[in-house]
C-alpha cells in the first residue's frame, strides 16, 4: 500500500510564492505518474501539473511558466513549486499518484490520492 501526504499550503498574497510537498510512504519503489490536481467547491478537480518517473512533465494551460514540479524517486517525493500566484489558483490541492497493484505493472494499477492542502492566495 502507499499512502499520500501533503504539506504546504498557506495563505499568499497574489504575486506570491508556495512550495508544496508530497511525500510517499509504503511501497514507493516503482510509482509511477505524480501529480498535483487543484478542486474548489462546486468544481471538478483538475489537473495542474503531472510528471512521469522518467521526469516527463504537463501543465494546465493556466499555470505554464508560472508553477514547475519536480519528484525524487528515491525518497518518493513529488514538489509543486507556484510561483507569480493568482487568486484564481485558489484551491485544495491534491497529490496524485498511480501505483502498480501488488507492486507489479502487470496486474495493473491503482490511483492513489492524498488528503488535501488548502492554499489561498488573497490579499
Amino acid at each position: 500500500q502507499v499512502q499520500l501526504a501533503e504539506s504546504g499550503g498557506d495563505l499568499v498574497q497574489p504575486g506570491g510564492s508556495l512550495r508544496l510537498s508530497c511525500a510517499a510512504s509504503g511501497r514507493i519503489f516503482n510509482i509511477g505518474d505524480m501529480g498535483w490536481y487543484r478542486q474548489n467547491p462546486g468544481k471538478q478537480r483538475e489537473l495542474v501539473a503531472e510528471i512521469s518517473r522518467g521526469g516527463n512533465t504537463k501543465y494546465a494551460d493556466s499555470v505554464k511558466d508560472r508553477f514547475s514540479i519536480s519528484r525524487d524517486n528515491t525518497k518518493g517525493t513529488v514538489h509543486l513549486q507556484m510561483n507569480s500566484l493568482k487568486t484564481e489558483d485558489t484551491g485544495v490541492y491534491y497529490c496524485h499518484a498511480d501505483v502498480p497493484q501488488g507492486g507489479d505493472w502487470a496486474q495493473g494499477f491503482v490511483e492513489v490520492w492524498g488528503q488535501g492542502t488548502l492554499v489561498t492566495v488573497s490579499s
